[in-house]
């Protein structure tokens, strides 16, 4: 087996590696990396010729690690450590000169919500950085700690001693509908008797609000479920189905419906910013965070303008 050189490998390499380590697919990983399947391979070829290993070899329909991939995926990663960190200062550090790909975890709702207008911001100020967003499901605090991602945003953080979070912002359930088809529901009881759209996310995992309404014994009739928010207003349009979003994303994403508050109780939605300990200090991650709590802020003003706006309209969504 030949010794791995390291001065042969880019921080490129090491993150093609790894995603393909952590996906188990080229196809995958050439999405994750903005890439094509045909670089990914070429990537890899590079790979075995450095360590003198298949790496990955075929089962079925699908790849899996060798056992030296699998020791090597540590070493990986803390050569991607090394070099992310490698020159950094706290009163050096420069945006404008920092070359990195940064991999964020974050369901729809963040996703559509708050990353287009940080990445908007990001790009501005440092135009070398490569992002990913992967879909983080129920995150999981080894994402973290193992450089797999460097940074989650989730109602749900994990809880662990070396896991840091900070509170985002807090928002509301509302319930959308079509006003052409129905009114909204003014009591608990015609909230229950409607038909439901709800989300399912992947697992059968249902949303915070689904599961507080089933603990409580409150009844709702769901016909019809989906795995992401984005998909609910298409179903909602033209019936008449009920409901329930974030207000936030209600009053961006739901056009042409109408949001009311809801009949029931409900839990409110709390989102979280979450990083491993290791880079509570880092002067890179510390600009992130920092980038991505003041894009919290304008976002939150300008849905506070549309729901002002959209009140003025008596509850429906701009066109």
């Amino acid at each position: 087996m030949n010794e791995i050189d390291e001065l042969n490998l880019s921080s490129r390499d090491l993150q093609l590696f790894l995603a393909v380590l952590d996906t188990g697919s080229v196809t995958e990983s050439a999405a994750r990396l903005g890439l094509t399947q045909s670089a990914v391979s070429h990537g890899l070829k590079r790979l075995r010729a450095a360590t003198g290993d298949a790496l990955f070899v075929k089962s079925g329909r699908g790849i899996v690690a060798t056992t030296q991939a699998l020791r090597l995926g540590d070493r990986a990663r803390d050569l991607l450590r090394a070099l992310r960190g490698f020159g950094r200062d706290v009163e050096t550090f420069d945006p404008t000169r920092w070359r990195a790909h940064i991999t964020v975890a974050a369901n729809d709702f963040q996703r559509e919500l708050l990353l287009p207008h940080w990445f908007a911001g990001l790009r501005l100020a440092c135009p070398s950085l490569n992002l990913s967003v992967m879909h983080s499901g129920v995150p999981l605090a080894a994402w973290l700690r193992d450089d797999r991602v460097q940074l989650l945003i989730t109602p749900r953080p994990p809880e662990a001693t070396d896991i840091v979070q900070t509170r985002l912002f807090v928002d509301q359930y509302v319930v959308v509908y079509d006003p052409a088809m129905r009114e909204a529901p003014k009591t608990s009881k015609a909230f229950s008797a409607a038909d439901h759209a709800t989300v399912v996310y992947e697992g059968g995992r249902v949303l915070d609000v689904d599961a507080h309404w089933r603990a409580s014994g409150v009844p709702r009739r769901v016909v019809l479920s989906v795995p992401g928010f984005a998909a609910l207003p298409s179903f909602v349009r033209g019936s008449t189905l009920l409901t329930v979003m974030p207000s936030l994303l209600a009053v961006r994403h739901a056009q042409g419906l109408a949001h009311a508050p809801l009949p029931v109780k409900a839990p409110p939605l709390p989102m979280y910013a979450v990083w491993h300990l290791r880079d509570q200090q880092d002067p890179a991650h510390r600009w992130l965070r920092t980038q991505l709590q003041a894009s919290v802020a304008a976002v939150l003003r300008e849905g506070q303008t549309l729901v002002k706006r959209v009140q003025k309209k008596g509850g429906q969504s701009l066109p």
